[in-house]
């Protein structure tokens, strides 16, 4: 499935799931009009023998009629003119005030009548918002469904795969921890903002105000770290979950597990920035395909970054060449180990050169060991490491040619780029004074861009997914805090009405 169709399904479901909110909550609104509509059936018979009682009446002492008949009108008419006219007449003629009750009484029955036809006019047109509302929801969510269905099936064969090496889990965990991590996410971006705001601006507040807001921030700041730190490694999607998810054909990341620990680090340089290397190279390389890629067997919860599968040691390489089949790149971050350079010469021997996307860092005699392994040599070890997690980004033309881009903050070339895109990058250039400094990811993912377009593989959001990726997490729990609120919004709405 093409991005543009995942996006189109995804705007799909987006559409016919605000429809349906804003149905249910009509549907509310009308299930009690109709219900009120209901209770109204017994009224006009109910406000004539009020009105009779009150004809009946003499004196001072007002008849049982005028009491039963106010007492129904409290517990069962619905609120409106007619119950209030009823309730005032009453507690007049419990004063004794017989003529001002059937003044205040003579027109009940065309209040009646007139409040009858009311209510079944906004009954009806309540009823026909819901379904102005309604229609459009299953509308769109038919399509959304079939595409959903056809996303599915196109990944069915690389998930078919996958699956059997993905650890179960109970269908409550994940979305536990999401809700969870959304908590995390509002308590981080409140504490950093707040502590930021008693930093910057406390001068202008009392020093016992400036000094409760730091405190407050800093303690918000370190609960929403404790719960993140808990929290997103159990929301993670596996990599079947991840693949059923995007529909497309997977990146396939492949590394030397001795590099998990520097791919784990969290780069400074942003203002709230909770992602690692690894989330942020997985979050550019999402513009191709869903990451995946091995776990370390044995580790207690997956890495944080692409979505893990686990293979048995004895027993993973037809399953990483059939891997390498079905997927649309494969990544390889060259290091050490001889099973990680098995599969360099596996992807060099049985795929297109223009799949394969090699990614150097700071291992010693990397270039060397590689060049062993090609036609021409690289000229990799002349590379000069701006960082030493990824120095260079290595590509493929015809005969396996290697082209060598050197990562940097002024790396590669830049693609050409519509007014849009030059008015977004002007607008990060401006937020860079306020909010980050690009981190060494996005400057990898602008050499991948390059480098891939050299293969003709043109993506034109890398750079940006990987900055985006240290910018999300005040989105994050805002969106997640927003939904549940809708949602309990809606439960409370629901409870509402089967109580009333």
């Amino acid at each position: 499935m093409s991005s543009r169709v995942r996006m189109g399904a995804r705007l799909l479901l987006a559409g016919a799931v605000v429809a349906g909110y804003v149905a249910l909550h009509l549907a509310l609104g009308a299930g009690a009009e109709l219900r009120d509509q209901d209770r109204f059936r017994d009224v006009p018979a109910r406000a004539a023998a009020f009105t009779a009682a009150l004809d009946r009446a003499g004196g001072t002492a007002p008849p049982a009629g005028i009491r039963t008949g106010a007492a129904w009108f409290r517990d069962h008419a619905p609120a409106g003119r007619s119950r209030s006219t009823v309730l005032a007449a009453a507690d007049a003629a419990g004063a004794g005030r017989i003529p001002e009750a059937r003044a205040r009484a003579a027109g009940l029955t065309a209040e009646v009548r007139r409040e009858r036809a009311e209510r079944a006019r906004a009954a009806a047109a309540s009823c026909a918002a819901t379904l102005w509302w309604a229609v459009p929801a299953v509308v769109l969510l038919v399509p959304a469904l079939w595409l959903r269905r056809r996303r599915r099936a196109g990944a069915a064969e690389v998930v078919e795969v996958v699956g059997r090496f993905a650890p179960r889990q109970p269908w409550w965990r994940r979305p536990v921890y999401v809700v969870a991590c959304g908590l995390g996410y509002v308590l981080f971006a409140v504490g950093a903002l707040s502590a930021q705001t008693a930093q910057q601006q406390g001068y202008k507040m009392p020093l016992a105000a400036q000094l409760t807001l730091l405190c407050a921030g800093l303690a918000a700041l370190g609960a929403g770290v404790l719960i993140l730190r808990h929290a997103r490694p159990r929301a993670v999607r596996g990599a079947a979950q991840a693949l059923r998810a995007d529909g497309r054909r997977p990146v396939l990341y492949l590394r030397s597990f001795a590099d998990d620990a520097d791919a784990a680090e969290v780069d400074d340089g942003t203002f709230v920035n909770l992602h690692s290397r690894e989330e942020q190279l997985a979050g550019a390389l999402g513009a191709v395909g869903p990451v995946i890629t091995v776990g370390r067997p044995g580790e207690p919860l997956p890495r944080l970054g692409a979505a893990r599968f686990y293979l048995p040691l004895d027993d993973w390489q037809p399953t990483i060449l059939r891997l390498m089949e079905v997927s649309r790149l494969i990544v390889l971050r060259l290091g050490p180990g001889d099973g990680l350079w098995w599969e360099v010469e596996q992807a060099r021997t049985t795929q297109p050169a223009g799949k394969l996307v090699l990614l150097a860092g700071g291992h010693p005699g990397t270039g060397e060991r590689l060049d062993a392994h090609l036609p021409v040599p690289s000229g990799l070890d002349a590379v000069v490491p701006e960082d030493p997690w990824t120095t260079a980004v290595v590509v493929f033309g015809p005969g396996w040619v290697p082209r060598v881009h050197p990562v940097g903050p002024a790396s590669g070339t830049r693609p050409r780029r519509g007014a849009l895109a030059r008015h977004a990058a002007g607008v990060l250039r401006a937020l860079r004074g306020t909010s980050a400094a690009l981190t060494p990811t996005h400057h990898l993912a602008r050499t991948l861009q390059a480098a891939l377009a050299c293969t003709g593989i043109r993506t034109r959001r890398m750079a940006w997914r990987a900055t985006l990726a240290t910018q999300a997490s005040l989105g994050r729990g805002a969106a997640l805090v927003t939904a549940l609120g809708l949602l309990a919004w809606l439960g409370y709405r629901t409870l509402r009405f089967l109580g009333g």
